[in-house]
C-alpha cells in the first residue's frame, strides 16, 4: 500500500496548483490525479471512514517506480482534524504549506467565489456577513467555505496544529512571492526538501496563477486598509512562529 510521501495542504488562492504543476513535471514523483477534484480524504468524514487501503487505491495507484508521491489538498491547512488524522497515519509526511499576503488572498478569494457565481455582494459587505455565513454555511459548501475571506488569513493560528504535530524540518513553508519573483530558486529549494534531483527549469510555462483575478474588478482603497491593519498583528505572530521575514508583505500596495 503506497500512502504520499509529502502533501500540499494550503493555503487557497495563494498558488497551490502552481506547486501542483511544478512536481507533476518531476520524472521523480508521482502527483495524486486528477489534480480536480482533491483528495481531501483526511477532511471529509465520508472519505476517510473509507480507510487507507480505499486512499491510496484511489489516488496512487499508477505510481509505479517513482522515488516520490504526494497529493494537493488546499483545505488541510484550515483543519485541525485533517492536522491530527495525517500525523495519526502519516507521521513522517513532508507537509508544503505556501502563503500570501492575506489581504491579496482575501480578495482572490472573493473574486473566485464571484466567478463561481457564489458571491453576489460588493467586497465590504461580503467581509461584513463572513461571520454570520460561516456559521450557516450549507453542506454542499462545507468544505469550499466559499465566504471565508478574513478568516483564512490568521495564518499563524491555522499553522500552529500542524508545527505542534509535525517536527520542524518536515515542514516546507514558501511565501508566494517566491513564485513570482524566483520560481527557479524556488523549484530548487522544493526539489532539495523533497530529495529528489534539482530541475529549476521545471518552473517555466505553467500557466497563470489564479486567473480569476484577471477579472478587471480592484478592491476599493479604503477596505484595502481596513484589512492592512487587522492583518498586522497575526502577521507578527506569524513572523515569530515561523522565524520568517514577512515584512515585503507590510510594503505591499
Amino acid at each position: 500500500m503506497r500512502l504520499p510521501d509529502f502533501i500540499i495542504a494550503g493555503a487557497p488562492r495563494s498558488g497551490t496548483t502552481w506547486l501542483y504543476r511544478l512536481l507533476d513535471r518531476h520524472p521523480d514523483i508521482y502527483m495524486a490525479k486528477p489534480l480536480a477534484p482533491e483528495p481531501k480524504f483526511f477532511l471529509v468524514d465520508d472519505l476517510y471512514r473509507r480507510g487507507l487501503e480505499h486512499y491510496s487505491r484511489t489516488w496512487f495507484a499508477g505510481i509505479e517506480s517513482r522515488r516520490r508521491c504526494g497529493e494537493k489538498s488546499t483545505n488541510y491547512l484550515e483543519n485541525p482534524a485533517a492536522a491530527e488524522r495525517i500525523a495519526r497515519h502519516l507521521p513522517e509526511v513532508k507537509l508544503i504549506f505556501i502563503l500570501r499576503e492575506p489581504t491579496s488572498r482575501a480578495f482572490s478569494n472573493y473574486l473566485w467565489s464571484r466567478m463561481n457565481g457564489l458571491e453576489d455582494q460588493d467586497f465590504a459587505a461580503a467581509l461584513e456577513l463572513e461571520a454570520t455565513r460561516e456559521l450557516n454555511v450549507p453542506e454542499r459548501l462545507r468544505y469550499a467555505r466559499p465566504h471565508a475571506y478574513f478568516s483564512r488569513g490568521l495564518y499563524a493560528k491555522m499553522l500552529t496544529p500542524w508545527i505542534e504535530r509535525f517536527p520542524r524540518e518536515n515542514l516546507f513553508v514558501v511565501r508566494y512571492e517566491e513564485i513570482i519573483h524566483r520560481p527557479r530558486l524556488l523549484a530548487r529549494r522544493l526539489h532539495l526538501f523533497l530529495e529528489v534531483p534539482s530541475r529549476p527549469g521545471d518552473c517555466l510555462d505553467l500557466g497563470e496563477v489564479n486567473p480569476s483575478e484577471k477579472a478587471g474588478i480592484e478592491m476599493p482603497e479604503a477596505v484595502r486598509r481596513r484589512l492592512r491593519k487587522a492583518y498586522r498583528r497575526p502577521n507578527q505572530d506569524l513572523a515569530r512562529l515561523l522565524e520568517l521575514d514577512f515584512d515585503i508583505w507590510e510594503t505591499r500596495r
